[in-house]
């Protein structure tokens, strides 16, 4: 279990030591060599180029470079992707074959592997993956640490101020202050019904109930939306730390994640997330030395089915098969295993 101070200490420490994942003018004289490890990717072999690129730099006894595994970057079409950085080299449909090169080339002698650059839609040779038109005048916000942190890391989410937001609700702000930062920001559901995520949590807090909960629905209905898996492959702690502020708000100590078992990339991550926070002492009981508690656990859809609309609720019990029962409700109330009343 970690303390406060000592979560303190590792987003200071871990933060400095990651400066080149996100600076150009890093001042070191490390390289990492970030290999996406998203669903896409790995089906391409992107497992074996991070066991080949390891290999060769014990081989050779490279000093200073490291090979991490990432979440989705974002342009599966051109995977698998490798990106070197703090120089942000980025290189396109790379295979277990091309390591070598890439480690004699790149990092032994200082060049670019120019057959690996990408091409853009005008045909124009790019180094960076900003730079591609399609990527321009984008920000990434709830994607900000796919690609950039390794997902099975804790203190890399903590480095980038993972788990800062939880603190700052647990000292300085109130449930009710909580929902009215997340009403005034203007946040909705990303679902068809755009239901304002302010209303939901109010409408949770003030419900009547003893037990309440907080449920994550990342399974996706939308053909080839992907969004949930990526967030789950990439930066599953983000939705731990999500979850958590929401249970504080709604005065919830219990929270379920409902994922579809053919993601299990998405799902073996969670997984590795909750376990680690656990043994930081970020789940489980006063955390953080408050009087907050939070649980989380996993749950598994095996089958097609219709969840979670605003006219239905779910009535989820281990010793019943999963069926959505019509009722008239508001989109914050369901029911789970008997109990009432959560978000």
């Amino acid at each position: 279990m970690k303390s406060l101070e000592e979560i303190k200490k590792i987003r200071e420490e871990k933060r400095k030591e990651l400066d080149l994942r996100v600076n150009l003018k890093a001042n070191t004289r490390e390289k990492h060599i970030l290999v996406c490890h998203g669903t896409g990717c790995t089906s391409s072999k992107s497992p074996k180029i991070i066991e080949n690129f390891r290999k060769l730099i014990k081989e050779k006894k490279i000093e200073n470079v490291r090979v991490i595994q990432t979440g989705c970057f974002g342009l599966c079409a051109k995977g698998p992707i490798v990106i070197i950085r703090p120089e942000d080299t980025f290189y396109a449909t790379v295979k277990p074959e091309d390591c070598e090169e890439i480690i004699n080339t790149h990092i032994l002698e200082g060049k670019v592997v120019e057959r690996l650059l990408c091409k853009d839609i005008d045909n124009t040779v790019v180094q960076r993956l900003d730079k591609l038109n399609f990527y321009k005048k984008q920000k990434r916000i709830a994607l900000k640490n796919c690609g950039i942190i390794d997902p099975e890391n804790i203190d890399e989410y903590i480095a980038f101020d993972g788990y800062k937001a939880l603190e700052k609700v647990l000292f300085e702000m109130t449930p009710d202050k909580v929902i009215n930062e997340i009403t005034e920001s203007g946040l909705r559901g990303r679902g068809g019904a755009g239901f304002p995520t302010g209303k939901k949590w109010y409408f949770a807090k003030i419900a009547e109930g003893d037990q309440k909960y907080v449920v994550c629905n990342a399974d996706e209905g939308d053909p080839g939306a992907f969004m949930d898996r990526s967030i789950l492959e990439g930066d599953p702690h983000s939705v731990i730390e999500a979850m958590m502020i929401a249970g504080y708000a709604i005065g919830a100590d219990k929270g379920y994640i409902y994922v579809r078992a053919e993601y299990p990339i998405a799902v073996q991550r969670f997984r590795i997330a909750i376990e680690q926070a656990k043994e930081y002492g970020i789940l489980g009981k006063n955390i953080f030395g408050t009087n907050f508690n939070f649980d989380l656990e996993i749950r598994l859809r095996s089958r097609s089915i219709c969840m979670w609309r605003r006219n239905s609720f779910a009535r989820i019990n281990r010793r019943k098969s999963r069926k959505a029962k019509i009722k008239t409700t508001i989109s914050s109330k369901f029911w789970i295993m008997g109990e009432t009343n959560f978000n």
